[in-house]
C-alpha cells in the first residue's frame, strides 16, 4: 500500500477545487481581504471563509487579523513534497511505457 502524508493529502483535497487554486492564483499577485475575495470570486463572506480555512489548514494560505478586516496571503507551503510526489509518479508511469514500448518491439521482431 503507497503511503501518503497528511500534508499531501491537505494540499491534493486544497488543490482540487477549481475556486480554490483561483484564489491562490488571485493571492499570488496580491493579498487581499476575504470580503476582497468574496466578491471577487462572486460568493457570500461563509462560503469564501470555509475555501480560506481550507486552504490554511494546508499551509497554502495565511491570514491575519487587521483590526476589523482579515487579511489573506499565500502560505509557507511551497508544494515541494506534492512536487516531488508527482515526479515519481510521472517517472513510474514513464518506465512502465517503456517497458511497453520495449515490449510491443520485441514481438515485432518476431515477425507477427
Amino acid at each position: 500500500m503507497v503511503q501518503c502524508s497528511d500534508g499531501l493529502d491537505d494540499s491534493f483535497h486544497a488543490l482540487a477545487d477549481r475556486t480554490r487554486r483561483g484564489i491562490l492564483e488571485r493571492l499570488g499577485r496580491q493579498e487581499a481581504s476575504v470580503t476582497e475575495l468574496a466578491e471577487q470570486f462572486g460568493m457570500t463572506l461563509t462560503g469564501m471563509k470555509k475555501h480560506i480555512r481550507v486552504l490554511e489548514e494546508a499551509g497554502l494560505v495565511s491570514t491575519e487579523k487587521v483590526g476589523r478586516v482579515r487579511r489573506c496571503r499565500l502560505g509557507p507551503r511551497r508544494l515541494q513534497d506534492e512536487t516531488a510526489w508527482i515526479a515519481r509518479y510521472q517517472e513510474m508511469l514513464e518506465a512502465r511505457l517503456d517497458r511497453l514500448g520495449e515490449f510491443l518491439e520485441r514481438d515485432r521482431g518476431d515477425g507477427r
